[in-house]
């Protein structure tokens, strides 16, 4: 027996915090009874469950890496039609939602799945999973700024966790430099709202890591499945991160 939401987040539905959302506005039916404790434990072999009167049915597990280039939105639709990474996946037919965030003018490392629970660890900051961004911003910043990254900075939405931070490079002209930032947060817009408060604001962003994957071998647009070790390696650091 499992708890409702995380069976209807494996399914496919959606993310497990949506699901409970659908709970509570009495949306599901178990075997003909509209359902809405959150607490609620079925059987997905035998009970039937429906959303809006449409029968739930269990979905392979699909896990995607994608490398997103700008211009698209990190959703799997927009009503004000614009681009989102799911018309990338044209190989995909499972429906597959993104873990986390990758603003419209940010590329890189995305992944999509259908597996909600682990969508679920892999975004929240508990896990501390790191996600490495590469960012070019205007002018040169001093090592000062640079330890401020890494050790925090006061938004308006509070502090920053600790992380990483580093100057790569810089123009000849010092009129720009690469940073490369390790965070565990998902803030909104994060990494250009830390380097907008340490006075270099962000020219282009790309994430080029999570955790332990790259974009080894993919050119904005393309994707590729994890593999079966991927993903296993994936589950073993989400429970060892959550042990600690």
């Amino acid at each position: 027996m499992e708890r409702l939401q995380k069976v209807l987040a494996n399914a496919g539905v959606a993310s497990r915090r949506h699901c409970e959302e659908l709970i509570v506005q009495g949306r599901v039916q178990v075997n003909g009874q509209v359902v809405k404790e959150l607490g609620t434990r079925v059987d997905p072999e035998q009970d039937a469950i429906k959303v809006d009167g449409k029968l739930v049915r269990l979905e392979r597990k699909i896990y995607v890496l994608l490398h997103k280039p700008t211009g698209y939105i990190t959703s799997v639709s927009d009503p004000q039609g614009r681009r989102v990474v799911v018309d990338l996946l044209r190989g995909i037919k499972e429906r597959v939602y993104p873990v986390g965030r990758l603003d419209y003018d940010t590329s890189g490392l995305l992944l999509l799945t259908n597996d909600g629970e682990m969508a679920h660890m892999l975004a929240h900051p508990s896990y501390e999973m790191d996600k490495v961004y590469r960012a070019w911003v205007k002018g040169v910043p001093s090592k000062e700024k640079v330890n401020l990254l890494a050790k925090g900075i006061k938004l308006e939405d509070g502090m920053t966790s600790p992380g990483q931070a580093k100057l790569l490079k810089t123009t000849a002209a010092n009129d720009r430099s690469l940073l490369e930032l390790v965070i565990h947060e998902g803030r909104n817009r994060q990494v250009r709202r830390m380097c907008e408060a340490i006075g270099h604001p962000v020219i282009k962003l790309e994430r080029i890591q999570l955790g332990f994957l790259t974009l080894e071998g993919l050119e904005p647009g393309q994707y590729r499945p994890l593999t079966t070790a991927e993903v296993e390696r994936l589950k073993r650091g989400l429970t060892k991160d959550r042990r600690r």
